[in-house]
């Protein structure tokens, strides 16, 4: 389960303004590198929406089913705010369905793609074409 926990407005090429949703997964648990201990957090993501601001501010705490996960992306930069250090990610938090989440653990089913033996050399040697 996620819950929408705010909303911003951003600003499309045109200048346009659209309104995102700001989703954040339940608490977890996780180990500092630095000091062993562990600390309490959440993922969170963003995505955008067609709702006007009203709408936008009534969503604020509804609960919804998916998660949130981690996806390679283009590296980009960005500055943690607390410290001002630069870093370069290679990652982003996205909002996945429960759907989409049972496809992606699911083993891959076999295609039934059977090779034709006659097409395989039976003399066991390599043979490089030309």
């Amino acid at each position: 389960m996620v819950r929408i926990i705010n909303y911003k407005e951003r600003q499309k090429e045109d200048g346009t303004s659209f309104f995102v949703l700001e989703l954040q997964g339940g608490i977890e648990m996780v180990m500092s590198k630095v000091t062993g201990k562990f600390y309490a957090t959440a993922k969170r993501a963003f995505i955008p929406s067609t709702f006007d601001e009203q709408t936008c501010s009534a969503l604020v705490g509804t609960e919804m089913s998916g998660s949130i996960i981690k996806e390679e992306c283009e590296p980009f930069d960005y500055v943690i705010k607390e410290t001002g250090e630069e870093i370069t990610l290679y990652h982003t938090w996205v909002y996945v369905t429960d759907e989409v989440v049972q496809q992606k653990q699911k083993p891959r089913e076999e295609n039934n793609v059977k090779a034709k033996a006659e097409v395989f050399s039976n003399n066991g040697v390599l043979e490089h074409s030309i």
